[in-house]
């Protein structure tokens, strides 16, 4: 059995960082963890290959080969999903979807012959009985939590790792809390589970023995979600890279109570993560209120984020307008809280109500319920229609965006943040690292109107803070990926793009 595995192509993107990636020669940030792992479930004696379009392009002679395509994607690649649809059946190849994008939306896609959905671990193995009878069905769905004992290592194989910038794993699935807009407790479920060390140890060892030596994102919905078994395997984490000199730098997710225990950020610093993205969302307690973020209502914020710098690593932070108790001086409040924090890497969209989500139900339930999401938060696009002004709302997102990405204030937020970095991360400068210098001097300190504040804010880290060099000219190349995605977010709004 030959078994094409297709992952349809990302839009550009706040998180694409496609216009940041040609700095280090690379095509794409991440590979396909969800497709890499549903091939190591596959029966072994398979042929499998695996087209990421983010870095390839899908052939006749991929779909040639293929005796079933596997198709995995999210919502924000449904437009090329559709695509890879119309593909396979002018090739009359038969499909097997699944991913977030179908477990909440397979109504919409009757061309897919089999959808396996939710967990892989419980629905897959189903589905593979079933064909090998010659009987499998249309649709496998399982309302189980696996034990994420029987998840495989991924199948590394199938990729050209020098293509992307980062690795994935996953440690954990599920979060305790339960946000109002967040589709995580609809795919994943609110009790967290996790691997065991000796796994994420094989994970590790497996990417090790790949020669990876770079960057490792740990993509868990909320690293933390269990503070018990993560700190029981972050020592065996540190353990491990230590005895390997530190080859993998780490980023995570998590939510914003990692600032109230110092044992959890120390580990954590030991193990080297460097970076971790935090759903902080707005500075108006209502707003956290109305959306169930009782965790956020419980921090000084600001003092959280600052916190968390101190031990070696970087805050990348969510935001959102367009909730029901947003004031009219909402997109202020942000400005000021984002500014005077110093999160730099600022992911500011509008409130989105993903399917099925508790927001999706209530409004749908109220009738404000517009259109399908298009699962990316910064496109200027409302699928509800909110309590502000439609207007006022979509005018003050975009000045909102435009102010925090000026040059002036994006260049006086990673002053800020160097300010309250202490850098503690153990990383190796790559021939990688050297060309985005390279590049970046050409691009940003020679040919561009940053070029002074470039060469100001490298003045200034080398002086003052030189651990944090490599952390400044990464921010700088990204200033310029966010400035490319904020034109074609005005170009969205400026040609009229459907919002109502």
């Amino acid at each position: 059995m030959n078994i094409l595995l297709v992952y349809p192509e990302y839009p550009d993107t706040f998180w694409s960082f496609k216009h940041a990636l040609r700095f280090v020669a690379k095509k794409a940030a991440f590979p396909p963890l969800g497709l890499l792992t549903v091939a190591a479930l596959l029966p072994v004696q398979w042929q499998k290959k695996l087209v990421d379009m983010n870095v390839e392009g899908l052939t006749d002679d991929h779909l040639a080969w293929a005796d079933y395509v596997f198709l995995g994607a999210m919502l924000v690649q449904s437009d090329s999903a559709r695509e890879v649809i119309a593909r396979c059946r002018q090739h009359r190849k038969k499909i097997v979807a699944g991913g977030p994008l179908f477990t909440t939306q397979h109504q919409n896609y009757p061309e897919i012959d089999h959808f396996v959905l939710n967990e892989a671990e419980s629905t897959l193995p189903r589905f593979l009985d079933d064909l090998a009878m010659g009987q499998a069905r249309p649709l496998y769905t399982s309302a189980d939590r696996p034990d994420l004992a029987r998840t495989p290592v991924p199948l590394w194989s199938l990729i050209n790792m020098k293509q992307y910038a980062t690795m994935p794993v996953q440690y954990s699935r599920g979060c305790p809390f339960n946000c109002e807009f967040c589709d995580i407790v609809i795919m994943n479920g609110r009790r967290p589970r996790a691997k065991s060390a000796a796994q994420m140890v094989r994970e590790f060892q497996a990417l090790y023995d790949t020669g990876w030596r770079k960057s490792v994102f740990i993509v868990d919905d909320n690293f933390i979600g269990n503070t018990r078994t993560v700190k029981q395997i972050l020592p065996i984490l540190a353990s491990w890279q230590k005895e390997h000199r530190y080859p993998f730098t780490l980023l995570t997710e998590a939510s914003i109570n990692l600032a109230e225990d110092e044992e959890l950020m120390t580990l954590m610093s030991k193990a080297n993560f460097f970076k971790v993205f935090i759903g902080i969302e707005s500075p108006n307690q209502e707003s956290l209120r109305e959306c169930d973020k009782q965790q956020n209502t419980a921090s000084n914020l600001a003092e959280a984020v600052n916190t968390i710098h101190r031990y070696g690593m970087q805050v990348m932070g969510g935001f959102i307008v367009g909730f029901d108790h947003d004031p009219e001086n909402i997109f202020d409040m942000q400005r000021k809280f984002i500014q005077q924090v110093g999160i730099v890497t600022a992911m500011v969209g509008l409130l989105t109500a993903l399917p099925q989500t508790r927001l999706w139900h209530r409004l749908q339930a109220e009738g404000r319920l517009l259109n399908d999401a298009t699962g990316e938060n910064t496109d200027g696009f409302l699928n509800f229609r909110p309590v502000m002004d439609r207007q006022r709302l979509l005018e003050g997102y975009r000045r909102l965006v435009d102010n925090l990405y000026s040059q002036k204030n994006y260049y006086q937020r990673i002053n800020t943040f160097l300010k309250h970095y202490r850098p503690t991360v153990k990383a190796r400068v790559s021939r990688e690292d050297l060309l985005a210098l390279c590049r970046s001097i050409w691009q940003l300190g020679i040919k561009s109107r940053v070029r002074f504040r470039y060469w100001k804010l490298l003045a200034k880290t080398l002086l003052l803070k030189r651990k944090a060099m490599p952390m400044a000219v990464e921010l700088a190349i990204y200033g310029l990926h966010f400035e490319q995605v904020l034109l074609r977010l005005a170009h969205n709004q400026g040609c009229g793009k459907e919002n109502s």
